[in-house]
């Protein structure tokens, strides 16, 4: 699976190293030295690239404003960041605005470039790989449309992270269920092992702001204490029975 890759990297020696390794696996590599650069480089591509390796610390714009800016322009570019800062609050704040997955350096390259096979195994649309449904998933009043890959609720448009996305709609799909977080890290990141089942918890958080009325008290994205959340149409519960 080959793909077009860009490398925002400030450290030379890094990004040789990581070019190397991507071109190894088959990929097209261009490498940039800060964050402006990085986004002229996505918006000047004739086709938008498969995948930002996108670090935090860069002069010209560091890491974290380059995905904002990416994110505010809904681009649904994949975006693995990395950083020399090891705090989960930095993870979750890259999460938080939109990157699809986070290694802290020092790294192995080979981690890298697993994190980069199933980046792009979940994110890339092939003709070999399909949607699991070209179906509008439908919870009440939310929407989810996995082949334009969109989601609204009562009719209105709602801007999803990647990683909102594929959890939301692998809970549309089965409604009611309970998926547990570990379950949910799947849908993120596949047999991922070194990411933090908070960082579902930091997902569920921002997906409660965006189709709750009241995201404080949740009638839709439900948390099943001691197991994990389950997805559910409101207005179901409020349906009178029928009298007998």
């Amino acid at each position: 699976m080959c793909a077009n890759v860009i490398v925002a990297e400030d450290d030379e020696k890094q990004a040789e190293l990581v070019r190397r390794y991507l071109e190894h696996e088959g990929h097209t590599v261009t490498v940039v030295g800060d964050g402006l650069a990085a986004l002229d480089e996505v918006r000047h591509k004739d086709k938008e690239p498969d995948l930002l390796v996108l670090d935090v610390m860069m002069e010209r714009a560091d890491g974290l404003d380059v995905l904002r800016v990416l994110r505010a322009e809904r681009r649904e570019l994949p975006v693995l960041m990395l950083t020399a800062r090891t705090t989960e609050d930095d993870l979750l704040l890259g999460l938080d605005l939109g990157a699809d997955d986070y290694m802290t350096k020092p790294y192995s390259p080979r981690e890298l470039m697993a994190r980069v096979r199933t980046l792009l195994r979940r994110t890339r649309r092939t003709p070999d790989a399909p949607p699991a449904t070209d179906e509008v998933l439908s919870v009440g009043a939310l929407r989810v449309d996995p082949v334009r890959y969109e989601v609204s609720v009562d009719g209105a448009y709602v801007e999803c992270t990647p990683g909102e996305f594929r959890i939301l709609a692998a809970m549309a799909a089965e409604p009611e269920r309970v998926f547990s977080r570990q379950r949910l890290l799947e849908e993120l990141h596949g047999f991922d092992r070194y990411i933090s089942t908070r960082t579902v918890d930091v997902h569920i958080m921002n997906l409660r702001k965006k189709i709750e009325p009241a995201p404080r008290k949740p009638t839709r994205l439900l948390t099943v204490f001691g197991v994990g959340y389950k997805l559910t149409d409101p207005a179901a519960k409020r349906a009178p029975r029928a009298s007998s």
